[in-house]
């Protein structure tokens, strides 16, 4: 394996942009905004423009873990890690005709408030402590892990925890001062610089290869197919439907960090197209990040650790400065989406918890007890980050916890706004059982070794149990109110009327003319990798 080299320029150009992209936005959004209400630190005053949503949600994704993992699990286990890609560009399309009109109309902050107007306040209260959970334990710590992982390697004198510290305390100051508002206009230039950078990665990948010909004869057709037997240890076919789709719906459908900047969009209009466009910009992660990781199978053949594939092909293939660039492209990925966890969470604690404890708080009382908690958390994640060293590897830890914990709040929300006879009693019941035996599960699984069931049947079985529990409650307690019903769940009539009105818009604008180029495009790959 070479030996990666980092220079000073590669440094300056790193310290540079992460300095400057920071005190930029960040001068920008305290000196000319001054947001001080609620609606616009934690939502951006719900005037964001469809593109910045579009490139938030992206970036958000885009985390440290993604830029690690998906090359690293190219490597190891071919393109079958796609599914996790190509899938949310279908997820988004349901999310954008489902759950966001009923978002947007209920005026919500956060995910588990729209629970309470639809089930109660127990329901709401559940979910949100489940969200600080996930965002604090998973999303940001492994956020955190991923990049000290990789800067370990480079800077190999730098402790975990020291590279853990540094990033946490860069992006909790940034959302400190900032706010959404600073999350997303900062996302922008991160998404084009993530996007040009694993372009070219992926193009001196392409170029170290002799031919596409001769790459097909040096790996399995295996790790070139999507679709795997139903007995893989990674991928099971059957899995996709079972798991991915599980996990995805609660990711990109649910997930406050995800979610927040549609919740804070300017329109209807402008969520759904900043959504597709993040559907859009999932796609070409194939060509970018994970057939560059297949094609270092052919150039690497000894690596002992996979998830060093991108810094390696970054290091290994790129000029002086360009390296730099790629450094700066991984710490706007791990940045950008821990900014938006500790916004998200900050949102959560604030708004869920502390106003409904303390109602008659102000305004800025509020945005500074968020605030405080931005800090805390950060903490928080920095504690935590460098315990997932103890497990075999950040992609078991992060996938395989979400199997186990993730279904019961996708059964709330599906079945909560299509069928009308979900309880109040029923949701509480479903959040309260259900997480913590999917957590006892996961433990007894992935950890202990106990019993032998892959993760993505797991994610199957919890959601079949969950459902159980939610239905069978629904039946034998008392029914909500029509009012609360009607508000809250979609019947055909929603469909007819927003018929009547998208047809006064033109069709380039219509998003169910948008959502079906976007599925023409992901079945055209789809077929294609099959």
């Amino acid at each position: 394996m070479p030996k990666l080299t980092v220079t000073t320029l590669d440094v300056a150009i790193l310290i540079a942009y992460v300095l400057g992209s920071r005190i930029i936005f960040g001068w920008y959004i305290v000196h000319k905004r001054r947001l001080g209400d609620t609606e616009g630190y934690f939502l951006g005053g719900r005037n964001i423009n469809w593109v910045f949503i579009g490139l938030s949600f992206y970036v958000s994704n885009m985390s440290g873990s993604t830029f690690v993992g998906l090359p690293g699990s190219g490597y190891l286990n071919g393109i079958a890690v796609y599914n996790y890609e190509w899938l949310p560009s279908i997820i988004l399309i349901f999310f954008i005709t489902f759950f966001l009109p009923f978002y947007l109309e209920a005026r919500v902050y956060t995910a588990p408030q729209f629970l309470e107007k639809r089930y109660s306040h127990h329901a709401k209260l559940i979910f949100s402590g489940f969200l600080l959970f996930a965002n604090i334990f998973i999303d940001a710590a492994s956020a955190l892990y991923a990049g000290a992982m990789v800067m370990q390697v480079l800077f190999p004198n730098i402790l975990l925890w020291q590279t853990v510290a540094v990033t946490a305390l860069i992006a909790g100051i940034y959302i400190f001062f900032g706010g959404l508002d600073a999350v997303v206009l900062n996302d922008t230039v991160q998404a084009l610089l993530i996007l040009a950078g694993g372009t070219v990665v992926s193009v001196m990948t392409f170029n170290r290869v002799s031919s596409w010909q001769a790459f097909k004869q040096a790996v399995s057709p295996e790790q070139l197919s999507l679709i795997r037997p139903a007995s893989d240890a990674v991928m099971p076919w059957p899995g996709i439907l079972t798991g991915v789709l599980i996990v995805g719906i609660y990711f990109w459908c649910t997930n406050q960090f995800i979610i927040q900047r549609a919740l804070g969009a300017r329109s209807l209009e402008h969520g759904r197209r900043g959504s597709l466009l993040a559907g859009l910009l999932k796609l070409p992660n194939l060509f970018i990040l994970i057939l560059p990781g297949v094609m270092a199978r052919t150039l690497y053949a000894d690596l002992n650790n996979p998830d060093m594939v991108f810094p390696l092909l970054a290091f290994d293939l790129l000029p002086i400065g360009l390296r730099g660039l790629m450094l700066a492209a991984l710490a706007a990925a791990i940045l950008s989406s821990l900014e938006s966890i500790f916004n998200s969470a900050a949102t959560l604690f604030t708004m869920d918890f502390v106003k409904h404890i303390h109602p008659r708080l102000s305004e800025a009382a509020l945005v500074r007890t968020g605030k405080a908690a931005t800090i805390g958390f950060m903490f928080l994640s920095a504690m935590w980050a460098p315990q997932i060293a103890r497990f075999p590897s950040l992609w078991q830890y992060l996938q395989s916890i979400l199997s186990y914990i993730t279904p019961p709040v996708v059964v709330l929300f599906t079945l909560g706004i299509f069928w009308r006879g979900g309880t109040a009693a029923a949701a509480t019941a479903t959040l309260a059982a259900g997480i913590p035996l999917g957590l006892l599960g996961w433990v007894i699984n992935e950890i202990a070794a106990v019993y032998q069931i892959q993760f993505l049947y797991a994610c199957g079985l919890m959601t079949l149990i969950s459902a159980m529990i939610f239905i069978g409650t629904s039946l034998v307690t008392a029914k909500p109110s029509r009012s609360q019903v009607d508000a809250m769940t979609w019947n055909i009539d929603f469909w007819r009327h927003e018929s009547v009105h998208l047809e006064h818009l033109p069709w380039y604008r219509n998003y169910r003319y948008q959502s079906a180029g976007l599925l023409v495009v992901v079945l055209i790959i789809v077929f294609y990798w099959w």
